[in-house]
């Protein structure tokens, strides 16, 4: 392939982009307009600022921890699999924390933050995700799966509502994402029904990544102050209006796969506060210090 005949190639293509980092956006085209809308009546700007934190933190926290498996996956097609869904949570998280960072500059006293901002310079108790996007799955297959399943089948279930938000961007991220995160819940849901009904090994080490996995889920379906405000106003949606939908998921995958609900207490709460509050486990800063690592050894670069 001479270079007189292709002086224009795919990378020229990526720089020439009017957003050269399309292939790792969000797929929203009209993103920018969105991200400014009005806040809609009703709704209090610190805290539609809080809620899109919270759905922002989730799919990026949980994003960056299926990067982990490339190059680690059982099989290439695996591998493609899960960065791709890493990526399609990346650009939820995208969106979502730049709505966040402009929403806030509309709070008295605040500033506006830009994505990478949200991203790269806040510390472990600003961070607002669950605690189920927190712990590295030690590159144990069983486990990556079956929090895949668990995370994509209850998010699945509040984006199917939000799209109904009364906020422009989660109302647009929803109706995205629930074609994304259907995949996700599915792709999730074979592998947990293939190993689960599988061989004796298998199905051991399925079991053992749903009990490590199950202390998590309560959380999944507790609602904080900020969430009930914003469910009143039409904005958001109570995770606990979800729960019986997900558990019918969860109860169908377990049975076809041979297997139990796991009998375990929940991760509990520091005076009544966890992920969505900002309390979290050290796991979650051991994520960060990677997660941040470029970012802050070359403050303002780009790339």
């Amino acid at each position: 392939m001479s270079g007189a005949a292709h002086e224009e190639n795919v990378y020229d293509a990526l720089t020439e982009a009017d957003d050269p980092r399309w292939a790792f956006g969000s797929g929203f085209s009209d993103a920018e307009t969105d991200i400014v809308a009005p806040v809609p009546d009703g709704a209090d700007p610190a805290d539609l600022a809080e809620y899109c934190l919270m759905l922002g933190d989730d799919a990026l926290v949980l994003s960056h921890r299926l990067t982990e498996w490339v190059s680690n996956a059982p099989e290439l097609e695996e591998e493609v699999a899960l960065a791709n869904t890493a990526l399609d949570l990346l650009g939820q998280a995208r969106v979502l924390l730049s709505r966040a960072g402009h929403v806030e500059g509309l709070v008295e006293g605040r500033t506006s933050r830009s994505e990478d901002d949200l991203a790269h310079w806040r510390d472990v108790a600003e961070f607002r995700c669950v605690g189920l996007t927190e712990p590295s799955d030690d590159l144990d297959y069983a486990r990556a799966v079956a929090r895949l399943l668990v995370f994509s089948a209850w998010r699945l279930a509040l984006l199917h509502r939000l799209q109904g938000s009364a906020d422009p961007v989660l109302a647009a991220v929803a109706a995205k994402g629930v074609k994304e995160v259907t995949y996700h819940r599915d792709h999730a849901a074979r592998w947990v029904l293939r190993l689960g009904d599988g061989t004796p090994e298998s199905h051991r080490r399925m079991q053992d990544a749903l009990v490590w996995v199950w202390p998590h889920v309560e959380e999944l379906f507790r609602t904080s102050d900020v969430e009930r405000r914003l469910v009143a106003a039409g904005v958001a949606v109570d995770p606990a209006q979800t729960r019986d939908e997900v558990e019918a998921v969860l109860d169908q995958v377990l049975t076809r796969a041979t297997l139990t609900r796991p009998d375990v207490p929940p991760t509990g709460t520091i005076a009544g506060r966890g992920g969505r509050q900002g309390v979290h486990t050290e796991k979650l800063e051991h994520a960060l210090v990677v997660l941040q690592s470029l970012a802050r050894r070359h403050p303002g670069a780009t790339w």
